[in-house]
């Protein structure tokens, strides 16, 4: 069974910092895509940023400077971490692992972040 987890959504003010992590299960995660996507309110889901499975990344470039992911193989994990937050950057935000043609989700975690 494929699970995606994400964890480390919250509140936080404008200019803070959050740490999303993404733990995966039931797939050789390794070789897939992990991305992240949000889905503010009232508006459709954006990509975030992805990464390869060697390490190459593609940021959205509302966010480029300001988030990073990374991905630990080790650990099946994928994080997000976003500094210098803007209330535009609220959102629920979704973990997603693709390889060719297959993709799975996470349930996603909500960010909030106040002005």
């Amino acid at each position: 069974q494929v699970q995606l987890v994400e964890s480390g959504g919250g509140l936080v003010q404008a200019g803070g910092s959050l740490r999303l992590s993404c733990a995966a299960s039931g797939i050789a995660f390794r070789l897939y895509v992990m991305g992240w996507y949000r889905q503010a309110p009232g508006k459709e889901y954006e990509l975030v940023v992805t990464i390869t499975r060697d390490g190459t990344t593609n940021y959205a470039n509302s966010n480029k400077g300001r988030f990073t992911i990374s991905r630990d193989n080790a650990q099946n994990t994928v994080y997000l971490q976003m500094n210098s937050l803007e209330p535009e950057d609220t959102a629920a935000y979704s973990c997603n692992a693709k390889l060719n043609s297959v993709n799975f989700w996470g349930k996603g975690t909500l960010v909030t972040v106040s002005s």
